[in-house]
């Protein structure tokens, strides 16, 4: 039988969040390396053809996409001609936030080469997909993305961990409340200063793009449909049902695991990227399999902590004084000479 995230359960070579004589909490650092890499390990010898046979594209990704976009335009359109303020947040929450959230989380199924064979076809559909979000993110994100599943918790490497300046200002309930809302500006200004990189050609490309787009819908549409656009991210992925991943997935709630998986209904809506220590395991799995590979494996999904209500996960977050952004195990094992070529 499952656990569900409630005990805090020990776990050998970390150490558990600290509060410093400031008062400040700190990181809970890890002395080995993630546990991913060797639990694949293990499955893949174990169960080796069957993994195999969930490796590689979904088609259906692209038609997910297409879907979403389309209600995307429909639903901004509409109400950008409905004279009614209401009707036009209730959309946006509703179907703005959830439509450009999975939007979202399909830019991360084609980082990893999911969505066609030929991976530079994953980086034009990911061009694609990011139009309704307003904001480019999509080639940018495969960067950081790609280095997040190869150096989990890595110091000054994963761009997914807040920084020390947000775990000394969001230490209280009503800050990490405004952090939550918060979330889409440091999700794309982060990596900026956590890890800085040379942008590449398809990066200008992907915001040449964008703003061309943009442009377009203004022009041609009005401020209100670009409006609900950029409303449909900042909320999507901020205080939204389906953003609850974003904390769900690496946060601590539990002493010494680092990565849980989410088994709640949103999977539905979200390529079951809650699916996540499976993901992490297996990257090459799309998320429409790994129901199947946790069937395959249950010895070893079956008894990690996970979760089943993102609500719940938002509301632990910011009452919980002992959960916040220094919530994340971290580590230091990349030389500088390594960091140097990752930048």
């Amino acid at each position: 039988m499952t656990k569900k995230v409630t005990t805090p359960k020990a776990s050998k070579g970390t150490e558990r969040n600290v509060t410093t004589s400031k008062g400040l909490k700190e990181f809970e650092w890890s002395f080995t390396d993630e546990p991913h890499a060797s639990r694949r390990k293990e499955i893949r010898k174990k169960y080796g053809k069957l993994i195999s046979k969930l490796e590689g594209v979904d088609p259906g990704i692209k038609w997910q996409v297409l879907l979403s976009f389309t209600i995307q335009m429909i639903a901004a359109y509409a109400v950008s001609v409905i004279d009614s303020w209401v009707l036009f947040f209730v959309t946006v929450y509703v179907v703005g936030g959830t439509c450009n959230n999975h939007l979202g989380l399909s830019l991360h199924e084609l980082s990893h080469g999911l969505g066609f064979k030929k991976f530079k076809h994953n980086t034009y559909f990911g061009i694609f997909a990011n139009l309704p979000l307003t904001i480019p993110i999509s080639v940018s994100f495969r960067r950081y993305h790609l280095e997040h599943h190869r150096y989990q918790g890595e110091d000054l490497i994963d761009s997914d961990v807040p920084s020390s300046w947000e775990l000394a200002v969001f230490q209280s309930a009503p800050m990490k409340f405004l952090w939550i809302l918060l979330n889409p500006a440091f999700y794309a200004i982060r990596p900026l200063f956590v890890v800085p990189k040379v942008p590449q050609f398809w990066e200008f490309v992907n915001i040449s793009v964008q703003i061309g787009f943009d442009i377009l819908v203004y022009f041609v549409f009005g401020w209100k449909f670009l409006l609900y656009l950029f409303l449909g991210t900042a909320i999507g992925y901020g205080l939204h049902p389906s953003a609850g991943h974003f904390i769900a997935e690496h946060y601590t709630f539990i002493k010494g695991q680092e990565t849980y998986s989410y088994y709640g209904p949103f999977n539905l809506f979200m390529f079951n990227v809650g699916y996540h220590n499976e993901h992490h395991d297996f990257p090459r799995i799309p998320g429409s399999r790994l129901p199947e590979l946790r069937k395959i494996a249950p010895e070893y999904y079956d008894t990690l902590p996970h979760h089943m209500s993102y609500a719940k996960v938002h509301f632990n977050y910011i009452f919980d004084s002992t959960i916040g952004p220094w919530s994340r195990v971290k580590r230091n094992t990349v030389t500088k000479e390594e960091l140097k070529k990752l930048q």
